[in-house]
C-alpha cells in the first residue's frame, strides 16, 4: 500500500474517533463526580446492582443517557435531579470520560445460567427472532462508541436484568429505532436473566 494511501486511511480513522475524549478534561470530571459516588462508587464501580457500573464505559454513550434524562427522553427521578449538577455539555463530557478512564472491576453472578446465557449473546434465539447481542455489542460485549452502543461486559446482572424488562414493557424508551425494545419484546424473564448474568461475566 502506497505511504499516500496510509496517511489518509490514518486521517479518516482518525476523524472518526470521539473528539469528547481529547476534549474532555478527566480530572475535572473526577471532582465533579463526587455527587455520584453515593450509587456509582468513587471510580465508577456501582455498590449495588440498582444502579449501573460505569468503570470503562464509552464516554459517548454516557453523555448520551445524562442528555437523555435531562431532556425527559430517559425517565428516573433520581438521575434527573442528579443531572442538575451538570449544568454544561461540558460537565457532562467531563465526568464521562472520568468513568470511561477507571477499571471494571469482577462482579458476581449466577454461573448456572452461563451457558444458556452465551448461546443467546452469540447466537440470539432463532425461533422468537431474537438477534445476537454480539452483532451489536461485540463478541466480548465491549459496544461501539461510534455507534453509540454501550459495552455490556462486566455489568451488575441485577442491573441489567431491570434494564431490559423496562425496554421489554416500554418504561424505558431512549432506544434508536426502538431497537432493544423489539429484542427485549420477545425475550422471557429466564432469557432475561440467562443473558444478564453471561454479560456480568465477560472479562
Amino acid at each position: 500500500m502506497k505511504p499516500s494511501y496510509i496517511g489518509a486511511i490514518v486521517i479518516v480513522l482518525l476523524s472518526l474517533m470521539s473528539i469528547t475524549s481529547y476534549a474532555a478534561d478527566i480530572q475535572a470530571g473526577k471532582i465533579k463526580s463526587a455527587a455520584c459516588a453515593g450509587c456509582h462508587g468513587s471510580d465508577g464501580n456501582s455498590i449495588s446492582g440498582t444502579w449501573p457500573n460505569l468503570a470503562g464505559q464509552h464516554a459517548s454513550y454516557l453523555v448520551k443517557q445524562l442528555k437523555n434524562y435531562k431532556s425527559g427522553a430517559r425517565i428516573n427521578a433520581t438521575m434527573q435531579g442528579m443531572v442538575g449538577i451538570l449544568a454544561t455539555e461540558a460537565d457532562m463530557e467531563n465526568v464521562s470520560a472520568y468513568y470511561e478512564s477507571q477499571k471494571l472491576k469482577p462482579v458476581k453472578f449466577d454461573d448456572t445460567l452461563i451457558a444458556k446465557g452465551e448461546s443467546i449473546f452469540r447466537g440470539g434465539i432463532t425461533g422468537i427472532s431474537v438477534p445476537a447481542c454480539m452483532a451489536c455489542h461485540g463478541p466480548s460485549g465491549s459496544g461501539n462508541a461510534a455507534a453509540v452502543w454501550p459495552s455490556l461486559k462486566g455489568q451488575l446482572p441485577e442491573y441489567t436484568v431491570t434494564q431490559l424488562k423496562m425496554f421489554r414493557d416500554g418504561s424505558r424508551a431512549n432506544d434508536t429505532g426502538k431497537m432493544m425494545r423489539n429484542v427485549a419484546a420477545r425475550m422471557s424473564d429466564a432469557e432475561i436473566m440467562a443473558v444478564a448474568a453471561y454479560i456480568a461475566g465477560i472479562k
